[in-house]
């Protein structure tokens, strides 16, 4: 096979995904990734070992997120996440409100649950990742995200994950 000089107008019309095919870049590690610290009020209304669910009332609503490890941001599957609101079936203290997913083989996780509405003027979920559930190894870290606007229909929230 000959040895092909890499040129400018070869990089650029290869681009990265031809390069790397041919052994030519190694892909971006992620390295040094810092954990995501708690949230002022996230932990507002949290209630110790909510179940597991499908979804959360009757839907309508969707949270997303991903959970990665710090440092090399490694995808963490079989992580649970509780995830809590006030919504229009229920307040954020009512224990039909509060539900937990746990993360597929990407660190992903996905919740189907009511609108998310207004508490205190502004629309917001809650994400809690409690090491006291399960022991898997990291600490733990309460999520508070709020929402553009109280007619989105999706919110996300990703973690990165410190072991203790």
């Amino acid at each position: 096979m000959p040895i092909t000089q890499i040129t400018r107008r070869r990089l650029i019309a290869a681009g990265a995904a031809g390069l790397m095919a041919a052994g030519l870049v190694a892909p971006a590690r992620a390295a040094g990734i810092a954990p995501t610290p708690s949230m002022r009020g996230g932990a507002n209304n949290y209630l110790k070992g909510a179940p597991i669910v499908d979804r959360i009332g009757g839907g309508g609503f969707r949270m997303t997120g991903s959970v990665r490890r710090a440092g090399d941001g490694a995808p963490l599957s079989g992580i649970r996440i509780q995830i809590w609101a006030h919504t229009t079936e229920g307040h954020e203290r009512d224990a039909h409100s509060h539900g937990a997913t746990l993360t597929d083989a990407n660190g992903e996780f996905v919740m189907d649950m009511p609108q998310i509405v207004p508490a205190f003027g502004q629309p917001h979920g809650h994400l809690a990742y409690d090491d006291d559930i399960g022991g898997q190894g990291f600490e733990t870290v309460f999520l508070r995200p709020v929402m553009d606007s109280a007619r989105d229909a999706t919110l996300a929230a990703h973690f990165v994950l410190k072991p203790i």
